[in-house]
């Protein structure tokens, strides 16, 4: 394991990463960093150059309006599947389609909501979050915007960042046969992983969550039967699987393919040899955006939070010469082929830093850039 350098807008940071053709017990391990996380330094410099840029922060009123038309066409779905036969091909085509892609905007509302981005009002927020989770069938936004808080906040980190995988999980799945068993299952690795990561408090907001979709799946199964709640449950996983936008998940900070490879060594102004180790979030520009709120815009989203979905093809074209030149994905679906079938592509393709304890709680490394 080698200390690298790479120079990005004329600064400097460390990043402890293994050759691609290193020993298999070398490459079983994670690209670790004692470094701040790119977002922070890029954001400071877009500031700076196009302060404009500040006009574009704010909440997007318009979304919820979306919102409501997506959990319309889920619960129109839910009520013309009662009678039909979980099992049937009408059934799982339409969960699949139909079902999978809206509960996926479903997520993607409340990740939106997570950052206070449709209210002006957090409580607003956190609410409207409550209620758009109706179609996911179980209790699941409450229980989100802490953890994905924590993602944006400590990025990376070891032990709060529960988007990682853990290492056993990249110990036992990073085979064909475990990468398939895991993107299939992204959903519950995703629900499960966080409770043995690292704890929450338990808010009157989660105790809301619960009553809420547990009383709305109880009147629904009460009026239309059980079928309807299943579509619910189907759309859910499947919207967590095997399905083009469920791509986004690995595509985000997965290193991949190419950007998993040695890159040539380039000389900086005293002539040193520079190495370019792998970045650590990856943007697509493609046409699924448009039924996820934009997430594919992840560089983007991650240097600004808190700009809505609607501005941040705007924040991409204002600062073009801080994001042209980054990687792209061009595709989710390939995102899914290429991580399972790749040798390169495993879970161990993830940016991690070590945590330390100050004044009783765990939190990252934070270091100055010279």
């Amino acid at each position: 394991m080698t200390t690298i350098k790479h120079r990005t807008n004329n600064t400097d940071y460390g990043v402890e990463a293994p050759p691609a053709d290193a020993p298999l017990t070398t490459l079983n391990d994670y690209y670790w960093t004692k470094d701040q996380e790119a977002h922070g330094i890029r954001r400071k410099l877009i500031l700076k150059k196009y302060p404009e840029v500040t006009k574009l922060t704010g909440y997007e009123p318009v979304t919820k309006y979306w919102v409501l038309l997506v959990l319309a066409i889920q619960f129109t779905c839910a009520y013309l599947l009662r009678n039909t036969p979980v099992l049937s091909a009408r059934f799982i085509a339409t969960a699949y389609v139909v079902g999978a892609t809206a509960n996926q905007a479903v997520f993607l509302a409340i990740h939106e909501l997570s950052h206070n981005l449709l209210f002006k009002k957090p409580v607003h927020n956190k609410l409207f979050a409550i209620f758009t989770n109706m179609p996911i069938g179980i209790p699941y936004s409450a229980s989100f915007q802490p953890y994905h808080q924590l993602h944006h906040k400590f990025l990376g980190d070891e032990h709060l960042d529960t988007d990682l995988p853990t290492r056993f999980e990249s110990m036992v799945l990073s085979n064909v046969l475990g990468k398939v068993f895991f993107a299939t299952f992204q959903i519950f690795f995703y629900a499960l992983r966080p409770m043995f990561i690292t704890q929450i408090n338990f808010t009157k907001f989660h105790l809301i969550n619960i009553v809420w979709v547990f009383l709305v799946d109880y009147v629904m199964v009460s009026a239309w039967g059980i079928n309807s709640l299943w579509y619910f449950i189907m759309s859910s996983f499947l919207a967590g699987s095997l399905h083009p936008c469920a791509g986004h998940f690995i595509a985000e900070h997965y290193v991949l393919n190419d950007n998993n490879k040695p890159r040539q060594a380039v000389k900086d102004a005293e002539g040193n040899n520079i190495d370019l180790p792998p970045l650590e979030t990856y943007s697509y520009y493609g046409i699924l955006n448009l039924v996820t709120w934009n997430v594919g815009y992840h560089n983007e989203h991650h240097d600004f939070p808190y700009i809505a979905w609607t501005k941040l093809p705007e924040l991409r074209r204002i600062a073009a010469d801080f994001y042209d030149p980054l990687p792209q994905v061009t595709s989710w679906t390939g995102v899914l082929w290429w991580f399972c079938t790749r040798d390169i592509n495993t879970l161990w393709n993830r940016i991690k830093r070590h945590g330390k304890v100050t004044s009783g709680r765990k939190v990252g490394v934070r270091l100055d850039v010279n």
